[in-house]
């Protein structure tokens, strides 16, 4: 039997390179050999405020970079969280079997609490961010997914959903696939253009901090023109260099040239012919998932998302149905 994963993104903020170079690209060569899920996560995305206006564009345009980079909707399922009722149903579930202690001290949460751990702090938080892990853990639970394709921050939160669903399954009778964690390959992190100790963010709040999906090609150029560099004007690919670092990494994986010999290649010639060239790759590299998206239309995506979501209601209520039957609601 074929192995399902699953994984998902918000309809917040602007997906960047980071993103599809981190996470997306993996998604298009595993839908091959796995069966595959893609959710687009807006239950997630309103644990911070979301103009409602704007959440539902952006959750059209999540699906649509979805399909622009090659998730084929006959080999997976895209879908809208919140159109499954069931994710919220089994998360109350889940809420009654998981420790208040397990979510404090998840490093996501303890870090948009601030390091002040203050009880006006803790007080001021909305419940949603605490519990955020526990829908994660029902998004997984849901549809007995083998794998969950992650980078290391979130491993924590993998391990929480393997708990509950062991937890679960001892107090009631088997009943969940207990997840593994699908690593991927941290290797060459996509560190911000601001700031090469932090990753690419799309809620970083500078925009210089990551080249968007759907950035032009001027604002390709400007961003990488501004991105910090180090001292010094050599080209190397060494720990010692971040800034340069960096870029030869965007550089690498976009052009499937190891950064060492992309280094040698720009040996003498300075920055800004490295940034220029590095910019138009980058052009060259997005320029035909950008042609993709702008020519997926509205009523397109929406026709897939229906797809998915009649596929999976059918899943998802007959699992939420034993989970109801072994809690012992009629």
């Amino acid at each position: 039997m074929q192995k399902t994963i699953f994984s998902g993104v918000q309809p917040s903020g602007n997906l960047h390179l980071g993103n599809y170079l981190g996470a997306i690209r993996n998604w298009v060569a595993m839908q091959k050999k796995y069966s595959s899920i893609f959710c687009i996560v807006d239950l997630h995305a309103i644990t911070a405020p979301q103009d409602p206006k704007q959440l539902k564009e952006k959750i059209i345009e999540v699906a649509k970079i979805y399909l622009a980079a090659g998730i084929d909707p006959e080999e997976s399922t895209i879908f809208v969280q919140s159109q499954i009722p069931q994710h919220a149903e089994l998360m109350w579930i889940l809420n009654t079997i998981t420790k208040t202690g397990e979510l404090y001290k998840m490093t996501q949460f303890k870090d948009k609490v601030g390091a002040s751990k203050t009880k006006e702090n803790l007080l001021s938080v909305d419940a949603g961010l605490l519990n955020y892990p526990i829908l994660m853990a029902a998004d997984i639970l849901l549809y007995d997914v083998h794998l969950v394709p992650v980078g290391e921050d979130q491993l924590q939160h993998i391990e929480l959903a393997r708990t509950l669903a062991r937890r679960f399954n001892d107090r009631f009778g088997e009943t969940f696939t207990v997840p593994e964690p699908y690593v991927l390959k941290e290797g060459m992190r996509i560190m911000g253009l601001d700031n090469p100790a932090k990753k690419m963010s799309k809620s970083a709040p500078s925009k210089y901090n990551r080249i968007e999906l759907l950035d032009s090609p001027d604002e390709i150029r400007e961003k990488i023109r501004k991105a910090v560099t180090d001292s010094g004007s050599a080209i190397e690919y060494s720990d010692e260099q971040p800034a340069i670092k960096n870029l030869l990494n965007i550089f690498s994986l976009i052009t499937n040239t190891h950064p060492k010999k992309i280094a040698s290649n720009f040996e003498d010639q300075g920055y800004k012919k490295f940034k220029e060239d590095l910019a138009g790759s980058i052009i060259e590299f997005l320029s035909p998932f950008q042609k993709k998206y702008h020519e997926t239309s509205d009523a397109e995506v929406l026709m897939q998302l229906k797809n998915g979501k009649e596929k999976l209601l059918s899943i998802a209520e007959k699992k939420i149905k034993e989970v109801k039957k072994k809690v012992g609601f009629i």
